[in-house]
């Protein structure tokens, strides 16, 4: 195998007129014929195929999105059947605990429930006063009463139990007992009872939200 001659090839290449390709040897030219072979590929992939390949690789993406969705929607729409029933067992359950709350017209009877259940333990009131103001909630009110009864440990505990198993929903909160006179004991406790709120009461609601968001924009 003969040895390749650099030397000569260094000469060729000082003494190439690149201006004249005709009078070019061999070696300039196929080091030229390389450079375009080379650079031909580049130049297409930078100016052209690198933004094709861009875009499929975009859409592969956008596919892989369009399946996750595909399938999402398919799982719920075999589960539709179940979501409606899972609903309308929400919407009964909500009922029954609506209807547990009373509406206005009907908290002062409630009120002397929860009286009646301190008087028919034997207990004797000596505070009994409903909050002068409502707490407003989305669809509820609650209305705090302070409560203080004097009387023995099991009729506390029994009327408790009483207030318990109203037919309307009454929670005793922040619940303070100590001794007393005569042996009783003295029982502080914040009862809380909840009404929902009438229509237009709601609708009143609705447009003081909307008008605070309007104020909030300005």
């Amino acid at each position: 195998m003969a040895a390749i001659d650099f030397n000569r090839i260094a000469e060729d290449f000082k003494a190439t007129n690149w201006q004249d390709p005709g009078t070019w040897t061999v070696i300039p030219k196929v080091v030229v014929l390389v450079a375009i072979v080379v650079a031909l590929p580049v130049a297409g992939y930078f100016g052209l195929w690198q933004g094709q390949l861009e875009e499929l690789e975009a859409g592969k993406q956008q596919e892989i999105r369009h399946k996750e969705d595909y399938l999402n929607k398919k799982k719920q729409a075999v589960n539709l059947d179940l979501h409606k029933q899972q609903l309308r067992e929400i919407d009964t359950q909500f009922g029954a605990l609506l209807k547990q709350l009373p509406n206005k017209s009907q908290m002062d009877a409630l009120l002397v429930d929860i009286n009646q259940a301190g008087l028919g333990r034997g207990l004797q009131f000596e505070l009994f006063k409903p909050a002068a103001q409502e707490i407003v909630r989305d669809f509820y009110a609650e209305l705090p009463i302070a409560v203080k009864v004097i009387g023995v440990y099991h009729d506390m505990g029994a009327f408790a139990s009483d207030v318990g198993q109203l037919s309307r929903i009454v929670t005793l909160n922040d619940v303070v007992i100590e001794a007393g006179k005569d042996g009783n004991l003295v029982m502080d406790v914040t009862a809380r009872t909840f009404r929902y709120l009438d229509e237009d009461e709601l609708s009143a609601q609705r447009k003081a939200a909307a008008g605070a968001k309007k104020a909030a924009k300005r």
